[in-house]
């Protein structure tokens, strides 16, 4: 199965993996299991380790993080398409839940139905939207 994997869930697995819940991990672990994580969530964490927000310490410079997704995790970075502005554009409001990455990300799991796997729980709301959500509930 194919699951796209938010920038929190991302930022946990190389920080600390108690912080995600066992099913998570399960999906994380099992190999026949094809991960994706955004190019909108790669620019998150570039930014936040750039502004030193996040700190993990084998990251030592930004690239550490894309060789990290590539090559530690083995996940494929997707990268925002016309089709995802789109569906961006389309998707409606929900209330208390304004973060533009967040967003993207969300239409772009919805546009590829995609299991999205965050620890967000305003994404829930976004399942009347078609989007198909796996809540760490950690």
């Amino acid at each position: 199965m194919r699951y796209l994997i938010d920038t929190n869930i991302f930022i946990r697995l190389n920080v600390d993996r108690q912080l995600l819940s066992g099913d998570v991990k399960y999906i994380i672990e099992d190999c026949s299991n094809l991960l994706y994580i955004s190019s909108e969530s790669v620019k998150e964490m570039i930014h936040l380790f750039q502004t030193g927000k996040v700190i993990v310490k084998k990251w030592k410079t930004a690239q550490d993080i894309v060789d990290s997704i590539e090559k530690e995790w083995n996940m494929a970075i997707k990268y925002v398409q016309r089709e995802h502005l789109v569906a961006f554009s389309g998707l409606a409001r929900v209330e208390n839940h304004n973060d533009p990455s967040d967003r993207l990300i969300i239409a772009q799991a919805i546009c590829e139905k995609i299991p999205l796997i965050s620890s967000d729980g305003k994404f829930v709301h976004y399942r009347k939207q078609d989007l198909q959500f796996v809540f760490n509930k950690k």
